[in-house]
């Protein structure tokens, strides 16, 4: 569980560097991340 935070996060910082950088990709990156994060988040919400 904690694995998909650590991952979505890595992912997420590397497609910020991407985008800073203006290298291909970024726009991947960042979905991907960003989308790791909303669902470690969404089953932590509704674990509770």
């Amino acid at each position: 569980m904690i694995r998909i935070k650590h991952l979505g996060l890595s992912i997420g910082i590397f497609g910020c560097l991407f985008k800073l950088m203006s290298w291909a990709g970024a726009s991947t990156l960042l979905i991907i991340g960003l989308s790791l994060l909303g669902i470690y988040y969404l089953i932590k919400v509704f674990k509770q």
